[in-house]
């Protein structure tokens, strides 16, 4: 099937909800870091398909053990009669999850329908009604998710009303404009929301990315997470984290919350935890996921073939080093992208940990303007010379890099190279725009 045919049929038959798109591109083949089209051309990926493909494609032994584990027991539905593959899946996911308590698993399909569990059964729990969110934050699309989300791409929906958001501490872009004492600038406005809309007796949880992704890869200050634990701890409420895209070893630990000395009560997994294959996991404290029988269940969630792909995926993580490997080669990829920086006036602030990295595209560095317009042309040229990026944030002007932590040395060199020549194209105006604009990405 040619490539123009395939993006005619997507055009008339496939729902504009369900699309994100940032130049036209069809995938036929994956393999190692690399995408293929239905031409045949390949790309250097740096999305990992929106941090799924941690482990990159193509992975021979996942083929087999799906393969495997088809012929032997196709599907069960673990509602009512579980398989190996799930509990020992469970297992595993509480042996590499701190925290020192009774811990259990539930399992779903995808981030947002994990998410929606914390928005259920937290508030049911604690006996508790309300849950503190941050502004920014991108939870997923279900209504629990979506309610708890504060991301710009979501705010044409109205969620539920239980849902109090809070603004994130960005060091670069500041709430208050202030980039002093951000930690307890932010706590100060949790003490006045706990004083007058959200009382902290009447808070059940509070969710956060310990980096806040869609919302434009964004660390807290250092010490953030810890002071939110404290706070936590003081009132009696829950702390959840959602991990779902920078988890799974991608910042060069298990959870990005483990850079901070930090042990949530409940965490949230999803997007890479398959190998590509749809699964997300809560892992927290019994008393939460126990608090409903039957309470967040689908007939197909922790299925025989996407636990044994999960038990795979941690197997392959963990024996090829990839965590440490996301670390050094992190390292690589940021020095690379900081000298990009000083050569072009457009770069605001590169940021991340590990092989989770945002850079800031703005139109003046002192003003920080975002430039969406130039970040939606630096992903098409990318395209055109062979390289896929995808941006995120709250004004659509970070390029998120994110690609499968089998990257080597040598990706990461090309992947510098193309984004170099990139921004010098756009910089200089070799860009078309009517192309760009057809692909609006976030828009």
């Amino acid at each position: 099937m040619e490539k123009q045919s395939v993006l005619a049929k997507d055009q008339q038959f496939i729902s504009d909800a369900l699309k994100l798109r940032f130049h036209p591109m069809t995938v036929s083949k994956g393999k190692g870091c690399y995408l293929f089209d239905e031409n045949g051309r390949s790309f250097l990926d740096l999305t990992a398909g929106w941090a799924v493909a941690n482990i990159g494609y193509g992975q021979e032994s996942i083929a087999e053990k799906l393969k495997e584990q088809y012929a032997k027991l196709s599907f069960t539905t673990q509602l009512s009669a579980p398989s190996q593959t799930m509990v020992d899946l469970a297992e595993k996911l509480t042996q590499i999850v701190p925290g020192d308590f009774s811990k259990k698993v539930w399992f779903g399909h995808s981030g947002s329908d994990a998410n929606d569990l914390i928005s259920k059964l937290v508030p049911a729990a604690s006996g508790r009604p309300k849950m503190i969110a941050f502004m920014g934050a991108y939870h997923g699309q279900t209504m629990g998710a979506l309610s708890l989300s504060g991301h710009s791409a979501q705010a044409k929906f109205e969620g539920r009303g239980n849902v109090v958001k809070l603004p994130y501490p960005n060091p670069y872009r500041p709430f208050s404009g202030i980039n002093e004492q951000l930690t307890e600038q932010t706590l100060h406005f949790m003490n006045e929301v706990f004083a007058t809309i959200c009382p902290p007796e009447e808070t059940a949880g509070i969710i956060i990315e310990a980096i806040q992704s869609d919302g434009g890869v964004v660390l807290p200050p250092a010490d953030f997470l810890s002071a939110l634990r404290k706070i936590c701890d003081q009132h009696g409420i829950y702390l959840i984290i959602d991990e779902v895209k920078v988890g799974m070893g991608r910042t060069g630990k298990w959870f990005a919350f483990e850079h901070s000395p930090v042990i949530p009560d409940a965490v949230v997994l999803g997007k890479s935890l398959g190998g590509g294959l749809p699964i997300s996991a809560v892992v927290g404290r019994e008393e939460i996921l126990d608090s409903v029988t039957a309470g967040h269940m689908f007939t197909t969630s922790g299925n025989p073939l996407c636990t044994a792909a999960a038990l795979e995926t941690i197997r392959l993580i963990e024996e090829q080093g990839l965590i440490t490997q996301a670390q050094t080669n992190g390292d690589v990829f940021m020095e690379g992208l900081l000298s990009l920086q000083k050569k072009y006036s457009f770069i605001g602030e590169v940021r991340g940990k590990g092989l989770a990295l945002g850079v800031e595209i703005v139109t003046d560095r002192s003003k920080k303007t975002p430039a969406p317009e130039i970040t939606a042309a630096i992903c098409y040229r990318a395209y055109e010379l062979g390289m896929l990026i995808y941006y995120v944030g709250i004004y659509g002007n970070v390029l998120e890099i994110t690609p499968p932590l089998t990257i080597s040395r040598e990706e990461i060199a090309k992947a510098l190279h193309i984004l170099d020549q990139a921004f010098h194209d756009v910089e200089s105006g070799n860009v078309n725009w009517d192309k760009v604009r057809q692909f609006a990405g976030w828009a």
